[in-house]
């Protein structure tokens, strides 16, 4: 019997593997969360550059060194922002660590940020939750990369109003290669999905700006709902544009009670639809079955 097998035999052996597995990815997670806006920020000076030095315009060249230590998901390894110290191998340890340390860092005391086993652990109870509805197989490891992928996503535009390509694009075309594969849905509603996602934010977003002379959203925005289009095809568009209405409102209104957070700062649209995504994905036929049960009875 295989690993893969023993999963679908055992399913408490599974769902306690995509724990620890979710356990794992989100510390990966934390890592992506903070680096890839700074290794976006970084190309972005760098095109900068090239585009100076092609137009011979000096004045807004960075001053900064042209020899940048290498910075990406891999390297340099992790270190406190306080004191510099780089974090071993066993202070690395999902969840594990950061009690042991007492949320301090081991070298200066500093305090750790409760966010990032909370991210951890987030990554693991959603892995968890996502294989036990989808189940042991294929078809539940995609779904794994599909909430991994809206974790990051969430917090990357909750901390920088910034939905990357380098996530929103793949994620894309990954949920139409699925959906071709019989994954979700069929290939023509995946299809529609992705096309439906995209031009019903972005003819919002025009009809906004021509309104107001204002920008509502970003483009990362119609690119994820594109994206969660692919995935879940475009029936489920309307509910996840109505549960992203929802979601907002609920985290919108806590943020300003509990944090006492300015009702006049912007709060990115990202999240939210991730979150309704991930809702939909996970129990959007349950609810639609509940919406019409109560709708027929009355």
């Amino acid at each position: 019997m295989t690993f893969f097998e023993a999963l679908q035999v055992y399913p408490a052996l599974g769902l306690f593997s995509a724990l620890i597995l979710g356990l794992l990815v989100g510390s990966f997670l934390n890592v992506v969360i903070y680096r890839l806006p700074k290794m976006m920020e970084r190309d972005w000076q760098e095109q900068c550059k090239e585009f100076a030095s092609n137009n011979n315009d000096i004045a807004v060249i960075s001053t900064e060194s042209a020899e940048q230590e290498p910075f990406n998901l891999m390297v340099p390894r992790s270190r406190c922002p306080h004191c510099g110290h780089q974090i071993s191998a066993w202070e690395n340890i999902p969840v594990i660590s950061y009690l042991i340390l007492g949320g301090k860092c081991s070298g200066c005391k500093a305090k750790i940020s409760a966010r990032y086993p909370i991210i951890e652990i987030v990554t693991g109870l959603l892995s968890a939750a996502v294989v036990f509805y989808v189940g042991f197989n294929w078809n539940g490891l995609a779904a794994l990369a599909f909430t991994w992928s809206l974790i990051a996503l969430t917090m990357i535009d909750f901390d920088t109003y910034l939905l990357p390509d380098d996530i929103t694009l793949p994620l894309l075309w990954l949920g139409l290669i699925v959906n071709s594969l019989g994954g979700f849905t069929d290939l023509s509603s995946a299809l529609w999905g992705a096309i439906a996602g995209y031009l019903s934010l972005w003819s919002v977003y025009k009809v906004f700006k021509l309104l107001t002379g204002k920008e509502g959203m970003g483009y990362g925005d119609f690119k994820l709902l594109a994206a969660l289009g692919a995935w879940m095809g475009w029936q489920m568009l309307p509910q996840i544009i109505l549960l992203s209405s929802l979601v907002g409102a609920v985290i919108g209104i806590s943020l300003i009670v509990i944090r006492g957070r300015d009702k006049n700062i912007p709060i990115p649209f990202g999240p939210y639809l991730a979150i309704a995504g991930w809702i939909a994905f996970v129990w959007g036929d349950t609810i639609n079955q509940t919406y019409l049960k109560l709708f027929v009875s009355y």
